[in-house]
C-alpha cells in the first residue's frame, strides 16, 4: 500500500504528481470546469475536474462517497489553503447513497440535527471535523497521562470486567448470568488495582471499561463509560494521591498544549487548592448557594466552590477533601484522630467531579470491620479481604472520568458528545 500525504504536508509537494483519498465534502459543477473538496482525517483540500471526461464523471459522485484521486498539486491562490490538484483521474471506491440521513456539512445559521439522531447515525456524525477533533483531544491528554505514568515507573496492567462481587458499595451494578452463578459488570476496577499493591507492584495504572447501573438522565452521566485509574503504594495519606494525580494532569495538558496550540488550553498551576468538606459547606453557605445534603455536595455546589475557587484563586480545579464516613466506601481509610472522616477526596474541575480518589484501608480487621458496618457480607468479599491478609503496603488511588474532562476542556454541552459510542439508560446502538 502506498502511503499518502498528510494534507499538512502538501504545500511542500507543488508540482508534483500525486493521489489522495478522502470523502467527497462538497462539490460543484460550473460547466466546464468543476470542483471537489477532498476530507480525510488530515483535512481538506480543493480537487479541480476539468474536460468533458472528468466532469460526467464528477456529475456522477454523490456527497459523502469516498473517493481517490490522482493529479498534479499546484499553487492557487483563489482556493482553500492556496492549493489544489488537478485531477487526471478519479475512482470511487466506496459510493453514498443520494439521501444521506444526517447532514455532515451543515449550512450556514443552520441548526445541528438532534443529538439522538446524529447518535444512530455516530459513523457519519464523526466524520464532521469537529466531532473528530474530540478525538484527537482525547488522545493527546492521553498521551500526556501516559508519558508521565511511564516516565514515573508505573506499570500497566489489565484488569477482568466480570466480578463475582460488586466493587462498589450500593445496588448501582449490572447482574448478568455467568454460566450457572451471577456475576457483575465492574463498577470500577479498585479491588484489582489494590490486588496490584498486595503483588508489590507498587504503582499500576489501568484503563479500562466502567459500568454504572444508574436511572440517570443527566448530561454528565453514562452507563459505560472509559476510566483512567492508577494506585500507589506507600504514601503517608490522601494527600500523596492528590500529588501524583497533579502532576498527571499538569503532563496532559502540558501534551494538550503542545498539540493543539490553537485551543487556548490553560496548563493548571500546582498545588491545585485543597478544602474540605466542612470548609466547602461554610464556603457554599456564605456564597449564598443552598445545601441539599450535609455530607455531599450538589451538582449547584459543585459549580458553587469551582466558581468559588475561580474569582478567589484563580484555579480551575479544587479537591474537596475528607469525607464524611456515610459518603465513603467500606475500604477508605478514616483519620485516626476523627473516625467520622474518611481519607477520600474528590476533584472537581470547571464545575464537575471529575475523580473520586482515597488512601485504601489495608490493614484486615480494620476492613473487615468497615465492610459489617456498610452492611456487606465478608464470605462474599472473601477474595477481595485475602488480598489483605498476607502483608499489603499503605496505599491509595484515584479513578478519572475522561470524557467529563473533554467535554469542559472543549465546552461540550454533553458527556456523550466526549463519548465515541454513549450507552446510557435508553441506548445501546449502534
Amino acid at each position: 500500500m502506498k502511503k499518502e500525504l498528510k494534507i499538512s504536508e502538501l504545500p511542500s509537494h507543488l508540482e508534483e504528481t500525486m493521489q489522495l483519498s478522502g470523502f467527497v465534502h462538497s462539490s460543484r459543477n460550473q460547466g466546464k470546469v468543476g470542483f471537489i473538496t477532498l476530507r480525510n482525517i488530515s483535512g481538506m483540500v480543493q480537487c479541480v475536474f476539468i474536460g468533458e471526461a472528468l466532469i460526467t464523471e464528477l456529475k456522477k459522485i454523490t456527497t459523502e462517497s469516498y473517493i481517490r484521486v490522482e493529479g498534479k498539486l499546484v499553487a492557487a491562490k483563489q482556493a482553500p489553503g492556496g492549493i489544489e490538484i488537478q485531477v487526471v483521474s478519479v475512482t470511487v471506491l466506496g459510493a453514498a447513497a443520494p439521501e444521506l440521513p444526517i447532514p455532515v456539512v451543515t449550512i450556514k445559521g443552520g441548526e445541528e440535527t438532534e443529538a439522538p439522531v446524529r447518535f444512530d447515525y455516530r459513523w457519519i456524525d464523526l466524520r464532521k471535523p469537529e466531532k473528530t477533533q474530540i478525538f484527537k483531544v482525547w488522545t493527546s491528554f492521553e498521551k500526556g497521562l501516559r508519558n508521565y505514568w511511564y516516565a514515573n515507573d508505573y506499570m500497566q496492567v489489565y484488569p477482568p470486567a466480570f466480578m463475582n462481587t460488586p466493587s462498589e458499595t450500593g445496588a448501582e451494578v449490572f447482574e448478568v448470568n455467568y454460566f450457572d452463578r451471577k456475576a457483575y459488570l465492574a463498577q470500577s476496577p479498585q479491588f484489582y488495582k489494590q490486588m496490584a499493591m498486595a503483588s508489590g507492584f507498587n504503582r499500576v495504572f489501568m484503563v479500562a471499561p466502567v459500568f454504572r447501573a444508574e436511572l440517570s438522565f443527566t448530561t454528565r452521566h453514562l452507563t459505560e463509560f472509559t476510566g483512567f485509574d492508577f494506585e500507589i503504594s506507600n504514601i503517608e495519606s490522601h494527600h500523596d494521591v492528590m500529588d501524583e494525580e497533579e502532576g498527571a494532569l499538569v503532563a496532559a495538558f502540558t501534551q494538550l498544549k503542545s498539540d493543539f496550540p490553537d485551543l487556548n488550553i490553560e496548563i493548571p498551576a500546582r498545588p491545585f487548592p485543597r478544602v474540605t468538606m466542612l470548609d466547602a459547606k461554610k464556603i457554599l453557605t456564605a456564597e449564598g448557594v443552598a445545601s441539599g445534603e450535609e455530607h455531599d455536595l450538589s451538582p449547584e455546589e459543585e459549580r458553587g466552590i469551582c466558581d468559588y475557587v475561580k474569582k478567589t484563586q484563580n484555579h480551575d480545579f479544587v479537591f474537596i477533601t475528607d469525607y464524611h464516613k456515610s459518603k465513603s466506601a467500606f475500604y477508605h481509610m478514616r483519620h485516626a484522630d476523627n473516625p467520622d472522616r474518611s481519607k477520600r477526596a474528590d476533584l472537581l474541575y470547571r464545575g464537575i467531579e471529575i475523580t473520586t480518589l482515597a488512601q485504601r484501608e489495608h490493614r484486615i480487621e480494620i476492613l473487615e470491620k468497615q465492610a459489617i458496618e456498610k452492611g456487606m457480607s465478608l464470605e462474599s468479599l472473601k477474595d477481595y479481604l485475602n488480598f489483605f491478609r498476607y502483608g499489603c503496603p499503605p496505599h491509595g488511588g484515584a479513578g478519572l472520568g475522561p470524557a467529563r474532562i473533554i467535554m469542559k476542556i472543549l465546552d461540550l454541552p454533553n458527556v456523550r458528545e466526549a463519548t465515541y459510542l454513549p450507552r446510557d439508560v435508553k441506548r445501546l446502538n449502534p
